[in-house]
């Protein structure tokens, strides 16, 4: 059975045209201290609205993009790059398209200049009945005039997904997914400089609610997204870092998040394939590594790929502390001005699911401490014949993990005394999905703290892992039992 062919798209918003104007530089010019690039070569993409549809688009599925677009050189280069992958339905335009033009060495940039100042003028019937009629929409708003233009008929119909910007209006109510990057979030936020989780956690909350939006995600680059509907966040992780050019991934997570949705994804499902999609874009070069035909006819050449590194967002201290007392390891790592995480769980068959909720903990800061049921508490709460593993055996597998710096145990029903003593920065719990209880989130205010949810691998569990044993045993011996009669 075929897979089912990718939805189509409808973008609405501003355009671009991007150029990369790309050399070496061993030397400052002999005038003034800046460097000198030689050996440019010049290369043009779609940027904003046009880079969101045209990576849509290279996903192999059906996009119209409806954007401001005139006839100047500008405009018409823009149109060749997006043919025939993208159909365009062209706004009045008040001026000529904006450009962006970098000039990068050695593949980093080193300036950067714009000209061009036309915008969106007005809707047309056209642009409107797409929007109507179509499957689902993205608004890629960097504040020409597209969305604004077209603002009511958004209102009827809201986008699936609202990328928005600084120069920007604000989501029409109903958007199901904005996702603004950590420095536009703060700023629609009015949330101060702070980037720690519980700052970027209550900011994506009061977004939700001002914007009116089903679930804000917030995407922190390397760190990954943090996505919010108004209560518990969810965090999703990046798999890995890169040290390159990031130019283009905010456009690549919106597009990605857009498809995916219009395919029938859950919000979560959407916004997980988005941060590895955004991952692998950046780890591979990003926007300049787009394969659009260079303006000077020179054979288009990519940047390098440079080297990937596990993700570490902090690296501040150690990767490795190795204090047995949990309690003083968490306040030796609060004095150095590090981070301090806590898990929490059973542990009790260590599953593949365990071990990247784990991972992905220790990235949020600088030290994590599993917090870990008794043998008694994990009886009471799982029935008898649980734990299979005894207290002293789960703590051993844990302490070997190369992402645990400490384990600490509790006696009671839930971690909240433990909690209480640790005063983690940061209180992670593994879910299914944001919708889930964390009981221990109004504890962790008490201190500043942020309790997150991270997702679990699906359908990894202590539970049916013991269950699917048993079964297997049961058949076992009763294979053995027919074999005997």
């Amino acid at each position: 059975m075929s897979e089912r062919a990718p939805a189509p798209l409808v973008v609405v918003g501003d355009a671009l045209l991007d150029r990369d104007l790309a050399g070496t530089a061993d030397r400052l010019a002999p005038d003034a201290p800046v460097p000198v690039v030689a050996d440019c070569v010049e290369r043009l993409r779609p940027g904003g609205a046009a880079l969101a549809a045209y990576l849509a688009a290279r996903d192999g599925r059906p996009v119209t993009l409806i954007t401001g677009l005139g006839d100047d050189d500008a405009a018409r280069r823009l149109r060749r790059l997006l043919e025939p992958r993208v159909r365009v339905i062209a706004l009045p335009v008040t001026g000529p398209l904006p450009e962006k033009t970098r000039l990068l060495a050695q593949h980093r940039p080193v300036a950067r200049v714009d000209r061009g100042d036309g915008r969106a003028a007005g809707a047309t019937d056209a642009a409107r009945a797409a929007i109507r009629s179509a499957h689902a929409v993205l608004v890629s708003d960097y504040g020409r005039g597209a969305a604004d233009a077209l603002r009511d008929v958004l209102a009827e119909r809201p986008p699936e997904v609202w990328d928005p910007h600084p120069r920007g209006a604000v989501p029409v109510p109903g958007t199901r997914l904005v996702t603004p990057a950590e420095k536009e979030a703060r700023l629609f936020a009015d949330g101060g400089p702070g980037d720690d989780l519980r700052t970027l956690s209550r900011g994506a909350a009061a977004l939700v609610r001002a914007w009116r939006a089903a679930a804000v995600a917030v995407t922190l680059g390397p760190r990954g997204a943090l996505l919010s509907y108004g209560d518990n966040p969810l965090l999703f992780p990046a798999p890995a870092a890169h040290p390159g050019d990031p130019c283009g991934a905010g456009d690549r997570f919106a597009a990605t998040a857009a498809g995916r949705l219009a395919d029938g994804a859950l919000v979560e499902e959407a916004v997980a394939r988005a941060v590895a999609t955004a991952t692998e874009f950046v780890t591979a070069g990003a926007a300049g590594a787009i394969g659009c035909e260079p303006a000077g006819g020179t054979a288009d050449r990519p940047p390098p790929r440079a080297h990937v590194r596990v993700h570490d967002p902090r690296g501040t201290l150690p990767a490795r502390l190795g204090a047995e007392d949990p309690r003083a390891l968490a306040e030796g790592v609060r004095a150095a001005g590090g981070t301090v995480v806590a898990a929490g769980g059973c542990f009790d068959l260590l599953h593949a699911g365990h071990v990247g909720l784990l991972e992905e903990a220790r990235r949020l800061g600088d030290c994590l401490v599993v917090c870990v049921n008794s043998d008694t508490s994990v009886r009471r709460r799982k029935g008898d014949g649980r734990p299979v593993n005894p207290l002293a055996d789960r703590i051993r597998v844990l302490k070997a993990l190369a992402c645990v710096d400490a384990v600490a145990v509790f006696d009671e029903d839930t971690p909240e005394r433990l909690l209480a003593r640790l005063r983690p920065d940061v209180w992670v719990k593994g879910g299914d999905y944001a919708g889930a209880d964390l009981p221990e989130a109004a504890l962790l205010e008490e201190w500043g703290g942020q309790a997150v949810l991270l997702p679990y691998l699906d359908g990894r569990s202590s539970t049916r892992l013991a269950a699917r044993a048993a079964a297997a045993v049961a058949a076992a011996r009763e294979a053995e039992a027919g074999g005997a009669r």
